[in-house]
């Protein structure tokens, strides 16, 4: 038999021995690691998890001309393009004019429809979004003066870019609800609107909202100001500031939890690890005694705390995710992604925590004195 056989049977045999000792102590490194695994794990997802959320607030950036013009269409690309496309969640640009029903005055809005629905996922919609051409959606206000229901019909009138008047019959698909300016606003698609109005000639603003954090959102701004001609970025700050308060909050928490954790689990593990060296005092004194020198006496027990540190860690590893998983779900109404470098990483902090917490008791039973202890004091 092998001197590392020997000290691994020796190790195993010492843990079966005390296996209810140690299994306290390994449900506490255990529960260490699962909360570390787990926690490090929504910290790396909380940007994400909560840019998605932040998202259903509206635009974080806004695009509007530099020189008080309309921005073009090519303009409008051109800051698109400064945008990672894996970060735009959408992109909807609008046109105002003011027209006419039953000759009262109401501001009419031209947009992508469909990139505004994920631009403004706040809006309640009673009824449906429009699906096809000759149907808007309505502000609530805009209902309320003209007594307009979901599938009613109206008419619109007007005057056109060319000074010609214009006479265009609608149908609302829905009423638009915020609590906010959108309720004054007739929301039509652009095709529909350079029907009525004419060639649309640019846009008076293009509301952007992309997942991503407030200093990549700078730098994006500074790229489109130095890129695109005539366009002026402006950060929605309501939203940014708000969403990256609410993220250093977060991640903070989640660091004072962990280490809390960790404290106790050191402690935990400190203490039942005093108890063995205190229960094994004869049979540390009696080797001591045939010769055994300080550094296997700390090899043994170290090698001890070791093992179930690196046990705990495999374990905390499987039900940290599990554990993150449960948050993602119930707190963010999402799933986490498992981080595979988290795993080697958890079981080295849970074997690095465990080392520490067994520094006292190795001394502890270092510094038995033989003689002492074989005489029953």
């Amino acid at each position: 038999m092998t001197k590392r056989t020997m000290y691994l049977k020796m190790v195993t045999s010492a843990l079966i021995r005390r296996r209810s000792g140690m299994l306290v102590a390994l449900l506490a490194v255990a529960v260490g690691a699962t909360v570390l695994s787990g926690l490090v794990t929504v910290y790396y997802d909380i940007p994400r998890q909560m840019r998605q959320e932040f998202r259903s607030y509206g635009a974080n950036l806004i695009l509007v001309s530099a020189d008080g013009e309309a921005l073009s269409a090519e303009a409008t690309e051109a800051a698109a393009a400064c945008i990672p496309q894996s970060e735009i969640v959408g992109i909807a640009p609008y046109r105002y004019e003011t027209v006419k029903i039953n000759e009262q005055p109401f501001m009419a809005a031209g947009t992508d429809l469909a990139e505004a629905r994920k631009t403004s996922p706040y809006w309640f919609v009673s009824g449906d979004w429009p699906e096809r051409d000759g149907s808007v959606l309505i502000g609530q206000e805009v209902a309320d003066v003209i007594r307009l229901l979901p599938g009613s019909a109206f008419t619109m009138t007007g005057t056109n870019a060319r000074g010609e008047a214009f006479s265009h019959d609608f149908r609302v698909s829905g009423v638009v609800q915020t609590g906010g300016t959108e309720e004054a606003f007739i929301f039509m698609s652009l095709p529909d609107f350079a029907a009525v109005i004419g060639e649309s000639g640019g846009f008076d603003v293009v509301e952007c909202s992309i997942s991503a954090p407030q200093a990549e959102l700078e730098a994006i701004a500074a790229r489109v100001t130095e890129s695109a001609e005539g366009v002026a970025p402006r950060l929605v700050t309501r939203v940014t500031r708000s969403e990256a308060a609410v993220l250093t909050k977060l991640q903070a928490l989640v660091f004072l939890v962990t280490t809390v954790v960790l404290l106790l689990t050191m402690i935990c593990v400190a203490t039942t690890m005093m108890a063995v060296v205190t229960e094994r005092r004869r049979e540390i004194g009696l080797k001591k005694a045939l010769g055994a020198p300080d550094r296997g006496i700390i090899a043994e027990f170290l090698g001890e705390g070791l093992f179930l540190g690196c046990l705990g860690g495999i374990l905390g590893v499987v039900l940290g995710f599990g554990f993150a998983q449960l948050i993602g779900v119930h707190v963010f109404s999402r799933p986490v992604h498992f981080q595979a470098a988290l795993a080697p990483a958890t079981v080295v902090a849970s074997v690095l925590v465990t080392g520490l917490a067994c520094l006292l008791p190795v001394r502890s039973a270092t510094e038995v004195d033989p003689a002492v202890v074989l005489r029953g004091e």
